[in-house]
């Protein structure tokens, strides 16, 4: 075998960027706002029910991040395809907090505004949008939702090699938790990762803006990574 130098592990790491671990996947999602009568609603679509996944259940314009597309890039683009709505009439506001799942991908958003004209003269593509509706952000600033906690617990079978390891069966794996928020309005059920982003925005409408300049500024912000 070669002996192994200092410089053989500098030149594996010159110019490399580091990535996760194992095989990930990265989605992203826009979250659009309409003004509609004086009044600031969000934008929900109703998937397609012949969709393989999750199909007929309440999300937003998103989908996979491709190669070389950014995940705003993503959530732009998978809105034009969804929904109609060009990148022009799109008013980029922020960046919202990403979720990790223990189901190894990755969710992004972004909170847009989209005019009330682009709204009334979307196209929806019906491979993938059944129907769209608005909900006022009143209504999740005043409304909480009911929340669903659950345990994820690995599941490691008796033909795992515990002797290998020196451990014996009771080896206690680390195992984690998921919350699901339900929220229901006018007869539509709004849940999952699309309720917990919805959630996350009245928490933060709720919080008091930082301080320019302040000791806190950057850090608690309403579209801080969490």
């Amino acid at each position: 075998m070669r002996r192994i130098s200092l410089d053989d592990f500098r030149s594996a790491l010159a110019g490399r960027q580091a990535g996760p671990l194992g095989r990930y996947r990265y989605f992203s999602v826009l979250v659009p706002l309409v003004e509609r009568g004086g009044e600031l609603c969000v934008l929900f679509e109703a998937r397609s029910d012949s969709l393989r996944r999750q199909p007929g259940e309440t999300g937003f314009p998103g989908g996979s991040v491709e190669a070389g597309e950014t995940p705003l890039e993503c959530a732009v683009r998978e809105t034009g395809e969804e929904l109609g709505i060009p990148r022009e009439d799109i008013e980029i506001i922020g960046e919202l907090d990403y979720i990790r799942t223990y189901s190894d991908f990755t969710l992004y958003s972004f909170l847009g505004a989209v005019s009330e004209d682009a709204c009334g003269a979307l196209r929806l593509n019906p491979a993938e949008v059944k129907d769209v509706f608005l909900v006022p952000v009143s209504f999740f600033m005043e409304s909480e939702p009911l929340v669903y906690r659950c345990d994820v617990v690995p599941a490691v079978g008796d033909d795992f090699p515990y002797g290998r390891i020196q451990q014996d069966g009771a080896y206690r794996w680390r195992s984690g938790s998921a919350v699901v928020p339900i929220y229901t309005f006018e007869g539509r059920a709004i849940w999952g990762l699309t309720a917990r982003i919805v959630m996350n925005l009245a928490e933060m409408l709720r919080q008091p803006a930082p301080r320019a300049g302040g000791d806190n500024a950057g850090a608690d912000g309403y579209f801080s990574q969490g």
